[in-house]
């Protein structure tokens, strides 16, 4: 009986094939636990911070696929959520999920998904591919943020543009293009 939750292509997936269930949930908590680390870089700029987990989120669709990338940020956001001070810079609770930046933190399981559904159909073998599947997984977050923060904070969405997106995006194109190269070269060495 094939206990697998889920069958991709990508390269932890074929790097430690065959994926059965016992791995899996290892790798949804180890990625999930990976995130809750990046999440401790905190770079205050002021109302909404730089954080590695954007690095994290889109690293992990890539290497894990669309179903077991989103259901390690699922897992992330319950074990915030719960109380662990896991969201960026050690903060915990529902009450941080909800306010200002939460909508950068409920995106998460939809950027890893999107981001890992290209990697499925071979996007994360090619650097300019790679690059561009986690480029539209940051835009997921960073829409979703600057929506959120808007709707939270009751204030104009043009307004809100500069301190939730525009600020962002010369960091993001620096986390994109590190985690990018990573896939091509790990596929590389792969079929070694």
């Amino acid at each position: 009986m094939d206990t697998s939750i889920s069958r991709n292509e990508t390269l932890l997936g074929v790097a430690l094939a065959p994926l059965d269930f016992v791995r899996q949930v290892g790798l949804v908590i180890g990625f999930s636990l990976l995130t809750a680390l990046a999440a401790q870089v905190v770079i205050p700029i002021g109302p909404v911070p730089i954080t590695g987990q954007t690095f994290a989120v889109l690293l992990t669709g890539a290497l894990l696929g669309s179903r077991l990338g989103a259901m390690a940020m699922i897992a992330y956001l319950i074990e915030g959520a719960s109380g662990l001070p896991f969201f960026s810079g050690g903060t915990a609770g529902l009450l941080h999920l909800m306010g200002p930046t939460g909508g950068y933190l409920i995106a998460f399981p939809a950027a890893a998904f999107i981001t890992g559904a290209f990697a499925e159909h071979g996007w994360d073998r090619k650097f300019l591919t790679a690059a561009a599947a986690m480029a539209i997984g940051s835009l997921v977050i960073m829409l979703s943020g600057w929506l959120w923060f808007s709707l939270v904070m009751r204030t104009s969405p043009v307004l809100t543009f500069f301190f939730t997106v525009l600020k962002f995006i010369p960091g993001d194109v620096i986390k994109i293009t590190l985690a990018a190269a990573v896939l091509p070269s790990g596929w590389k060495l792969l079929k070694r």
